[in-house]
């Protein structure tokens, strides 16, 4: 089978997309797992299938490197947006369908993408670290040198560690610069390694880090791919709604390959 894909990438963070409004393709998880593979495949941190649904001007499908699918991806929802309306979905806000419910996207003059989030109701401290969940679950650890640390051994331990062995969890490590300004390194289940940005693990990353008082919130935040940035309303110490990712989504390049 001959496919033709795109690559797409949000801050690093590299995506391989199919346009499947058709219906045609269906995927095992050895062939996606080969395609994203970068030294056999194509290569890249997750691939998504672009499919209808009644109602929605897409249905985003999303997979890990490992071939599986998985739940929520931030930079990949800003990235499938822009591959939506590269492909003749000429729109500037999308209302879609992901697995962890409805997203609305916005396209900025700038070039970047705000994708708005799913509310968040409550942070789970876990021995002096947190535990929330973006739309994928995620642990959050505040360091104080992000770029010292050992993303890939340090995060691969809480990741495999007896609590979240099972199901899995992404490991951020974030250092705040200033009182709006953080830098997040994450280790991302799935891919099995740190990746240069992940965007449901950077939203909880600034969630975690958002000022006390309640009110309109921005967290500026640096990655190894790029900046971007998270709004959202807090409401009390833990509830937080309206929530945006915000950053740039980039067109790499289309080819074919059989697989």
């Amino acid at each position: 089978m001959k496919l033709t894909f795109y690559k797409y990438q949000g801050t690093g963070n590299d995506f391989v997309i199919i346009d499947n409004r058709d219906g045609a393709i269906e995927l095992t998880t050895e062939q996606v797992n080969f395609l994203c593979d970068r030294r056999f495949g194509i290569g890249a941190d997750g691939l998504m299938l672009l499919n209808k649904a009644q109602g929605y001007d897409f249905d985003m499908k999303y997979y890990n490197a490992d071939g599986k699918e998985s739940s929520m991806c931030g930079n990949g929802g800003r990235c499938l947006t822009k591959f939506a309306y590269d492909i003749g979905i000429h729109k500037n806000h999308f209302l879609f369908k992901a697995i962890d419910g409805d997203h609305e996207a916005d396209l900025q003059g700038n070039g970047w993408i705000h994708l708005k989030m799913k509310n968040v109701d409550s942070l789970e401290k876990y021995y002096g670290d947190t535990l929330l969940n973006t739309g994928s679950p995620h642990f959050v650890k505040a360091v104080n040198n992000v770029m010292d640390i050992n993303v890939f051994n340090e995060g691969r331990e809480i990741r495999y560690s007896k609590d979240f062995e099972k199901e899995g969890i992404n490991v951020n490590f974030v250092e705040a610069t200033n009182g709006d300004h953080i830098i997040v390194r994450t280790y991302e289940r799935g891919v099995e390694n740190e990746t240069y940005s992940c965007g449901t693990g950077v939203t909880a990353s600034a969630l975690v880090f958002a000022h006390n008082e309640s009110g309109f919130n921005r967290i500026e935040v640096k990655t190894l791919g790029g900046n971007l940035a998270v709004e959202f309303d807090k409401i009390g110490e833990e509830k937080f709604e309206n929530i945006w990712l915000c950053g740039p989504a980039t067109f790499v390049f289309k080819g074919e390959i059989e697989i």
